[in-house]
C-alpha cells in the first residue's frame, strides 16, 4: 500500500477528483476541511492512495487536541458521518493498520470513525445514531404527497399564518441564523458553536455556492432557519434553529419544504437530514415524516491505550445540560469559543 497523508486544502483539484468516487459527500471536500481547519485549528490528515492520478482510497482524518494536552484522530470532527472510501482492491484492515500506526506514532489517545457502512468484522460500534435521507428523484408533487399527513398540514399552516421562507446567502442572514442557533442551543442545554465557525462556513462554503441559508420570517422577524450543504448531487441538512415562542406557526416545516423544492428543482438526487440520537424520539418523528429512509450511523472508537475498539456513550446529554440551560447566552458563547476546539 502506498498511502500519502495529505491536506486537501493544499491540493489544487481535490474536489474534482472526488466527483467520480462512489460514496463521496460534501464532508469529503476540501471546503469542509478548510472550515474545520480555519475555524478550530484542526490538522488535516487525509490518508490517500492514488491509482493513475485518481483517488482509489481515502480515509479523511483530523488531528484534534484533547483537553489534557493529548491528541486524537477523528473522521471527521463536527461531521455527522464520513465513510472511508476504499477501493475494492484494498483490504480495509490493512488500510486501518496504516492509520493506527500513524496514530501510535503521533501519540493519539483515540481514533474515531463515523460511518454509515459497517466496519464489521473489524470492530463493534461505540455509538449508534440514526440517519434519514429523502429521495429527490421524483417530481415535486410526488415528493410532497410522500410526506406524512401532519407534515403536509404543518407546511400549509405556516403558509396560512403568513410565514415566509426564502434562501438568502448573505452574511447578514448567517448572523440572523446564529442568533436563532444560540437560542436553540440554550434550550437544549448546550453552548453554541463560536460565531467564527459560521463566519468561515459563509466565506468558504455558502458564498461559493456550496450551501444555502434558509430563513423563515414572520413579519420582519426571523423565527426559524436552517443551513444546508451540497456537493455532487447530494445535499445535507446540517443545522436548524428556531424561536420557540413561534413554534405553533410551524416555520421549521416551511423552511424544510423550501429547501426540498430548491434541491429538487436543481436536480439533486438526495437530501440527508443528518444524524439523530436514538432516544430523541421527537426529532426522529419530525425527520421520518418527510418520506425519508432510515439508516444506522455507527461511530467506532479505537483506544490506543487498550489497543482495541471500545464502547462509548453520548457526550451530548447529561447533567451538564441542566446547568447550561440556566446560563445566559453571552456566557454560553464564551464557553463554546473555548471548548469546541477540544471536542470534535
Amino acid at each position: 500500500m502506498n498511502f500519502q497523508i495529505l491536506d486537501p486544502t493544499q491540493h489544487p483539484n481535490w474536489d474534482e477528483l472526488l466527483v467520480s468516487i462512489t460514496g463521496s459527500t460534501f464532508f469529503h471536500t476540501s471546503s469542509w476541511a478548510r472550515v474545520l481547519k480555519e475555524a478550530y485549528g484542526f490538522t488535516p490528515k487525509y490518508f490517500t492512495e492514488f491509482d493513475a492520478n485518481r483517488i482509489s482510497t481515502l480515509i479523511p482524518l483530523m488531528e484534534v487536541p484533547t483537553s489534557f494536552r493529548g491528541r486524537k484522530g477523528i473522521s471527521l470532527p463536527f461531521t455527522d458521518y464520513c465513510d472511508p472510501l476504499v477501493s475494492d482492491k484494498i483490504n480495509f484492515q490493512e488500510a486501518l493498520n496504516v492509520v493506527l500506526a500513524e496514530g501510535k506514532e503521533r501519540n493519539w489517545k483515540y481514533l474515531e470513525l463515523r460511518n454509515i457502512k459497517d466496519l464489521s468484522p473489524f470492530a463493534f460500534p461505540s455509538l449508534t445514531y440514526l440517519g434519514h435521507t429523502l429521495n429527490l428523484s421524483n417530481k415535486e408533487d410526488q415528493i410532497f404527497s410522500s410526506f406524512r399527513d401532519s407534515t403536509r398540514r404543518n407546511i400549509k399552516k405556516a403558509v396560512k399564518e403568513g410565514v415566509k421562507a426564502e434562501i438568502n446567502n448573505s452574511l447578514e442572514s448567517v448572523k440572523k441564523f446564529y442568533k436563532l442557533n444560540c437560542m436553540t442551543r440554550k434550550q437544549h442545554g448546550l453552548p453554541p458553536q463560536p460565531f467564527r465557525f459560521f463566519e468561515k462556513m459563509h466565506g468558504i462554503v455558502v458564498s461559493k455556492n456550496l450551501g444555502n441559508v434558509i430563513l423563515g420570517s414572520y413579519g420582519q422577524e426571523a423565527i426559524a432557519g436552517a443551513v444546508f450543504l451540497h456537493f455532487n448531487n447530494k445535499a445535507v441538512f446540517k443545522y436548524g434553529a428556531s424561536d420557540i415562542a413561534y413554534q405553533k406557526l410551524r416555520a421549521n416545516n416551511l423552511v424544510m419544504w423550501e429547501a426540498i423544492k430548491w434541491y429538487s428543482q436543481k436536480g439533486y438526487k438526495s437530501l440527508c437530514f443528518g444524524r439523530t440520537e436514538p432516544e430523541n424520539h421527537g426529532l426522529i418523528q419530525f425527520k421520518s415524516g418527510w418520506g425519508t429512509t432510515e439508516k444506522k450511523i455507527n461511530y467506532y472508537q479505537y483506544d490506543f491505550g487498550k489497543q482495541g475498539f471500545i464502547s462509548g456513550r453520548s457526550r451530548v446529554t447529561g447533567f451538564h445540560n441542566k446547568i447550561f440551560r440556566r446560563m445566559p447566552i453571552p456566557l454560553l458563547r464564551a464557553i463554546g469559543s473555548i471548548f469546541y476546539k477540544h471536542l470534535g
